[in-house]
């Protein structure tokens, strides 16, 4: 018999309290390429998802597949370094649950990273961008089903996901270190192929700068729960039909390399403030 949801979000979290996580005050999610922040964590515990119960390993190109908790800029971060996405699984509960576990863990602020497409020609590939709202071209929803009450109200009110007051802090302090971070409206496709230049054309008209395959099912659970969510994409490479040649994972992989010490300073910045 299949464990009903509440039945699985608890069990997992019970799982990780016994195994030393307590109180985490910050949840960081890593998107692709971006895993080697979890390298900043003092006096880190390593879990891999394989042994934390109901979790998934997903199997994309720059996710470890590990859950990392300690110290980092005087408060207690836990950060989930890789994803297990929605086309993995075609499963909203699954790709979902690790931001459900961190809601039940206590979690109160959310800092969700992905790499992603440039819609805007504005944009250049290498910046980073601050999540101002989200298009959900997915198809699903992780909400769909019965309402944990518990959580939070059936409606949840989606105006103010990507909270304004702290994106502002944080995109002056970001340019205080000369770091300019855009902003704009990211856009999720279920993928995994990458979007069609018809597409991409339609979600400019709509008002999408950014496309990608993650983050809205977590900023969801989130928002629904009432917590703060920062949103910061990593812009890999520009979408389908911006330039005349093909969009490739190993182009999303090899650009992240380069943006590190920016990234991992601007998700500092998006920790302490």
């Amino acid at each position: 018999m299949v464990k009903d949801l509440r039945e699985r979000i608890k069990e997992t979290s019970d799982y990780l309290r016994e195994h030393g996580v307590t109180a985490p005050e910050v949840g960081v999610i890593l998107g692709s390429g971006l895993n080697s922040y979890a390298d900043r964590i003092k006096n880190p515990l390593i879990l891999t998802y394989d042994e934390i119960p109901h979790f998934h390993a997903g199997k994309a190109e720059g996710h470890r597949g590990q859950l990392i908790y300690g110290d980092h800029l005087g408060k207690k971060v836990l950060l989930l370094a890789g994803r297990f996405h929605y086309y993995e699984s075609h499963d909203m509960d699954v790709s979902s649950f690790p931001a459900r576990v961190l809601v039940e863990l206590g979690v109160k602020r959310f800092v969700i990273t992905n790499a992603c497409g440039c819609v805007n020609t504005e944009f250049r590939k290498g910046q980073l961008m601050l999540i101002t709202d989200h298009i959900n071209l997915s198809g699903d929803n992780p909400l769909i089903g019965d309402n944990l009450d518990e959580y939070g109200p059936r409606f949840p009110d989606m105006s103010y996901i990507y909270n304004k007051e702290l994106r502002d802090k944080l995109k002056t302090l970001a340019a205080t270190e000369g770091i300019k971070l855009q902003e704009g409206v990211y856009t999720m496709f279920s993928g995994p192929s990458f979007e069609t230049p018809a597409e991409i054309r339609y979600v400019r008209a709509i008002g999408g700068d950014v496309v990608g395959m993650s983050t809205v099912p977590e900023a969801i659970i989130a928002n629904h729960a009432g917590k703060e969510v920062i949103g910061i994409s990593f812009l890999s490479n520009m979408a389908a039909g911006v330039e005349k040649k093909p969009v490739t994972g190993e182009e999303v992989t090899a650009e992240s390399l380069k943006v590190q010490d920016t990234f991992a300073r601007v998700t500092d910045l998006a920790i302490a403030i």
